[in-house]
Parts: structure tokens; C-alpha cells; sequence
């Protein structure tokens, strides 16, 4: 069974950039460049039907591009650190867009994602890495990517392992020039909480 998600591609520019944070940290496993990647929805393990239920879902999705910016680097885990991350500066298109992939996930019988949708770009996951060593390394390197324009998103496969690639592009859908829509045969009826359009709740 393929194990998918949706995301945002990173530019090469950008992605450079972050490759050039990769150092000074023990017990990181830096992620490739050419996985960079800012998720929308994870997926899973999925069998081939529901596969295809979702990619055709997501060949609905009606959003016009927007643009992103990186903003600042944090980690997931409190005192037992266990990613460091990009952070995206706030952004109501990408919640509207994330929002839209949680609908089609539920058009194709997936259950809903309880997690909060906290947009980032993971550059390394860690392993008995000291919080202070974290703390330090956060202090130590900021970062301020310029503004990139979205222009598709795509659904990626990857491997069962640990995370970070490699990811496989199945495919990709460009946004064009409409807004999102959100009606109810969009989401196929289901009733879930929408989180607010204005801005990022970090």
C-alpha cells in the first residue's frame, strides 16, 4: 500500500538556503534538499482505492496561487527534542488550502487529522540530542527567506521508514486563478471545525 501526503514543493533558492543551516548540532539527521518539503496533509498507508478516491478529490480543489515566506527556525518535541524546523510566516491562503486538502481526505473516507495544522518545513530530526544543545543551535541560527510564489502542490509517496525521503512525486496540480471553494459537495456533506482564515494560530 503507498504511504502518502500532500505538500508544498521548496524552491531551489530557498531550499539552499536551509541547506546551509545543516551543521553544528549532534545527533541531527539532516534532511536532503531535495526533500524539502512543507506538508498539507499526511495521508498514510492507504490500499489502491482510496489512492485513487483522494487523488481524484484533490483534482477538484479549486485555489488561486499565493505567496509563502520561511520565517524562523524551532523544534518540535519540548524537553525531549526530536525535529528542528523552518517556520512559515502566517499566511490565510495556505490555511485555506490545507483546509480544502482535509476535505478531500474526507471525501475519500479518510478520518479527520486532529492534529493542529502547524506549517513548517522539517531540516532534521534528532536523536538524544540535548535540549540545551537545541536551544543553542536555534539561538544561533535565524532565518528569513524571501517570499516564493505557489503555484502547484503535490501528492507525494514515500517509503515506510523514518522519515525524510525519499518522496516520489505521483502527481502534481497546478492552482490557477480562482479562489478555494468551499461548498458542501466540496467536502462531500462532513461536518468538521474550520480553523480561522486570518493568519496562523503558532
Amino acid at each position: 500500500m503507498p504511504r502518502l501526503f500532500t505538500a508544498i514543493e521548496i524552491p531551489r533558492s530557498i531550499a539552499d538556503r536551509l541547506s546551509m543551516l545543516r551543521a553544528g548540532l549532534h545527533g541531527a539527521r539532516w534532511i536532503d534538499p531535495e526533500n524539502y518539503h512543507l506538508t498539507l496533509r499526511f495521508v498514510g498507508d492507504v490500499d489502491g482505492a482510496t489512492a485513487r478516491d483522494f487523488t481524484e478529490a484533490l483534482g477538484e480543489l479549486v485555489a488561486a496561487p499565493f505567496t509563502l515566506r520561511l520565517n524562523g527556525l524551532d523544534s518540535f518535541g519540548g524537553k525531549k527534542p526530536r525535529t528542528i524546523f523552518a517556520g512559515v510566516a502566517p499566511s490565510p491562503e495556505l490555511e485555506a488550502l490545507h483546509y480544502a486538502h482535509e476535505g478531500a481526505a474526507r471525501v475519500a473516507g479518510l478520518p479527520p487529522e486532529r492534529r493542529k495544522f502547524t506549517p513548517h518545513v522539517t531540516i532534521a530530526r534528532l536523536r538524544s540530542t540535548r535540549p540545551d544543545a537545541v536551544a543553542a543551535y536555534l539561538q544561533n541560527a535565524g532565518l528569513i527567506s524571501e517570499t516564493f510564489t505557489v503555484k502547484r502542490f503535490v501528492l507525494y509517496s514515500s517509503r515506510n521508514s523514518g522519515g525524510g525521503g525519499p518522496y516520489v512525486v505521483e502527481a502534481a496540480y497546478d492552482l490557477d486563478d480562482e479562489e478555494v471553494d468551499y461548498g458542501d459537495e466540496y467536502f462531500g456533506g462532513y461536518e468538521f471545525d474550520r480553523p480561522p482564515l486570518f493568519g496562523i494560530d503558532r
